[in-house]
């Protein structure tokens, strides 16, 4: 089978509260055009300032030529609002692809509680998503803004969801024939290999980058175990420093990162930042993995 270039892209997309100002989904659903897989993070649904608009339908009309996924971190119910509505106020991340995903998983993130700064329950959406010659599990990851001691933690289970992906198993999995369930649920392996794109709020000096991708030697190089992940951005040979994708008070600030698990390294073939894009308080960044 011929390799086939996949186009990925990560965006922080703000609620769609564009540089301007303006809430605006079109233009964010603009600056996706191109892409296979899509991983956004702060999707609202039904808050005052967004208009009370369910932004994961918005998107999802704009972009019908996509599947997707979406899981909230915060999930609330409205104020005044009735039975029959079944509406929640919800934030949190959504995946999008043009082939179809075979399965989904919402994880939530260690959380800590404040009584002064704001802390707002974080969580990955995972998506196992057919990619032709094999499928990957994808994820759209938004951990802690508040510190390094918020984040680690954050850190520490999404590398524990990626090692034990394959000995937990997909959401059903075993003899299917003895439950009402068999029809359809056929689709029961477990991708080895996986991509966690999103604003992980840390810079490449942090501990917590560190964590991801392994401390650097002394000897050149980073010590990145085989069931780890490499930074896209690296990997096809940028320098670290380059590259930002928002800022932090009036400092640019790289905090969206593209991670693809070891046994992609080879595979990545371009990463950038869409410096054009006006859409959000970050930048979408693209990668383009060979498959």
């Amino acid at each position: 089978m011929n390799p086939h270039t996949m186009k990925l892209v990560s965006y922080n997309i703000q609620y769609c509260k564009g540089q301007d100002q303006q809430i605006n989904p079109g233009r964010i659903a603009a600056e996706l055009n191109g892409a296979d897989v899509i991983a956004l993070q702060e999707v609202d649904r039904y808050w005052p300032h967004t208009g009370m608009i369910d932004q994961v339908a918005a998107l999802a009309e704009l972009l019908p030529d996509y599947y997707w996924v979406y899981g909230a971190g915060v999930d609330l119910h409205i104020d005044h609002s009735g039975p029959s509505e079944q509406r929640r106020r919800q934030f949190g991340n959504m995946i999008l692809s043009r082939s179809p995903i075979i399965y989904s998983r919402h994880h939530l993130l260690p959380k800590r509680g404040s009584v002064e700064a704001l802390s707002i329950q974080r969580s990955a959406i995972e998506a196992t998503i057919d990619c032709g010659s094999e499928r990957i599990r994808f994820y759209s990851v938004h951990t802690c803004h508040l510190s390094e001691v918020t984040r680690i933690p954050q850190i520490h289970q999404l590398l524990d969801i990626h090692r034990s992906a394959v000995h937990q198993g997909s959401p059903m999995c075993g003899n299917m024939k003895v439950t009402p369930y068999d029809k359809g649920v056929n689709h029961q392996d477990v991708a080895a290999n996986a991509i966690m794109m999103g604003d992980f709020n840390c810079q490449p000096d942090s501990v917590e980058y560190q964590l991801m991708v392994g401390p650097l030697s002394d000897y050149g190089g980073r010590i990145s175990p085989m069931d780890g992940f490499v930074d896209a951005w690296t990997q096809v040979g940028h320098d670290r420093s380059d590259g930002p994708t928002s800022s932090v008070g009036d400092r640019a600030a790289t905090l969206d990162y593209c991670f693809a698990s070891t046994g992609l390294r080879h595979h990545i073939r371009r990463c950038q930042v869409d410096t054009a894009a006006t859409g959000s308080d970050h930048l979408p960044l693209w990668t383009e993995i060979e498959i």
